[in-house]
């Protein structure tokens, strides 16, 4: 088992993962354009979805967004004033929850966002930054909120992009991890 840090701001100044995963980076690549053009194309969601929910489990759902939904709900989540309303602009698109919009945030915009799932979620839990929904499951808005605040504020103090943050704690969470993810 790896070693248990007394907390996180420990935990990511001892094991920060710079390195983004080999296959994630050119699609990031692929995408720095859209905070330019202000939306995301239909394919290039599908491509984001894939990243994300590689089981596949709501690909019927995915490909029944037409081209028109996809620009107008990511144009809504990228020009939106708030957090909240960003991420629930994406997750009007059919087969996309919590989950899955932050990985469209973090894939378009990797400096101010990162990815949150039940793995980073349980980490918070087990190292008591949170006290609600320690097993990570149903992830909300308000998951989603107090997360962002958390990751952007060690980003900060780390002088690191919030992807970094989001990556190590994932990775940690992998290296510990002694029981199965999902019931």
């Amino acid at each position: 088992m790896e070693k248990r840090f007394p907390d996180i701001p420990s935990l990511l100044s001892a094991c920060l993962v710079h390195d983004e995963y080999p296959d994630t980076a050119p699609l990031i690549a692929s995408l720095r354009h859209v905070r330019e053009v202000g939306y995301f194309t239909r394919s290039e969601f599908l491509s984001m979805c894939k990243w994300k929910e590689q089981r596949e489990r709501r690909r019927q759902d995915w490909i029944s967004n037409t081209e028109d939904e996809v620009q107008m709900l990511s144009a809504r989540a990228l020009g939106a004033s708030d957090e909240a309303r960003r991420i629930l602009h994406l997750c009007r698109l059919r087969g996309v929850g919590i989950p899955v919009a932050s990985a469209f945030l973090t894939l378009v915009n990797p400096e101010h966002y990162g990815v949150i799932d039940i793995r980073v979620w349980q980490l918070l839990a087990l190292y008591n930054e949170v006290d609600y929904n320690p097993k990570g499951q149903g992830l909300q808005v308000l998951h989603w909120l107090d997360y962002l605040d958390k990751i952007r504020l060690w980003a900060g103090e780390l002088k690191v992009t919030v992807r970094t943050i989001e990556r190590t704690l994932f990775q940690h969470h992998r290296d510990i991890q002694t029981e199965r993810l999902y019931p």
